[in-house]
């Protein structure tokens, strides 16, 4: 072997050192979780105990969805609110004894204001609606991703909702080129419009989730995300449990802004601020 190779190996094998290291430490930085401090759990724990006694109501649309799915479980296994409302095309069926207390609410989103009483009488709504180009086409995409859920927003403003949740898209921009983003956009400046008491916008990155349906692109990303996630959980996907518990803990904690956009990594923040007290 040459000088010259022995002395790439060296180098070589002394960046992959510092990249280890480098990635070691970012990973120890972004896994941070401040609620281990005894303190912080303590006062979430206060903070839970206190927001089950208000005996509060809430609405999930989009329950058949894997953040709907994820969603619902989080929120049964708290037990914050009193009731719990699915409002969807179709009656859902569970086997767990956890489900049985749902009230289901089957509607036409084609003719929603004939099912308005369904949005009544919640205090929170998570909207977590929502289709594909691919599934749907354009038009099918823009009438769910928009028109669907900005009625439904309107119908549970009326109602009396006071904080309504959003799960949109990481880059959502009503000025975008791209479909995608751009009603992800509309619909989130449509609906801060309506002047809700608190009004919630989750923007995840790339979702990381077993879908029961097979997408072969969602695969090799999964493939591909999955060790970069480890080492760097906020910086290109997040996974779809994450999303769901940051929606419910940001519901607990309240929030002082009218209006909150919450980015990749504010969202995975939330989900490890209720991480240790949703697996109790």
């Amino acid at each position: 072997m040459s000088r010259v190779e022995s002395g790439c190996k060296r180098v070589i094998g002394l960046l992959t050192v510092v990249t280890v290291l480098l990635a070691a430490v970012l990973h120890r930085l972004e896994n941070w979780d401040p609620s281990a401090a005894p303190s912080m759990a303590h006062d979430m724990q206060a903070l839970q105990e206190r927001f089950t006694q208000r005996r509060r109501s809430c609405f999930v649309l989009g329950a058949s969805g894997e953040t709907g799915r994820a969603l619902l479980r989080e929120l049964l296994q708290r037990r914050l609110f009193s009731r719990v409302t699915l409002i969807g095309r179709r009656k859902m069926t569970f086997e767990d004894q956890a489900y049985e207390n749902l009230v289901q609410e089957v509607v036409d989103f084609e003719k929603l204001d004939d099912f308005a009483s369904a949005f009544e009488g919640h205090d929170v709504g998570f909207c977590c609606l929502g289709t594909t180009k691919a599934k749907a086409g354009t038009e099918g995409f823009i009438r769910v991703d928009h028109d669907y859920v900005l009625k439904s927003a309107q119908l549970a403003k009326a109602g009396g909702c006071s904080h309504f949740s959003l799960e949109s898209s990481k880059g959502a921009d009503k000025t975008s080129s791209f479909l995608y983003l751009k009603v992800k956009g509309q619909v989130e400046a449509d609906i801060e419009e309506l002047g809700f008491d608190r009004f919630s916008v989750f923007r995840p990155a790339v979702l990381l989730v077993d879908r029961q349906e097979s997408r072969p692109s969602e695969w090799l990303a999964r493939k591909f995300l999955a060790p970069v996630s480890y080492f760097f959980p906020t910086a290109m996907s997040i996974p779809i449990t994450s999303v769901a518990r940051s929606m419910v803990v940001n519901a607990l904690v309240g929030g002082e802004k009218k209006v909150e956009i919450l980015e990749n990594k504010d969202i995975y923040n939330l989900a490890k601020l209720g991480e240790n007290k949703s697996q109790k």
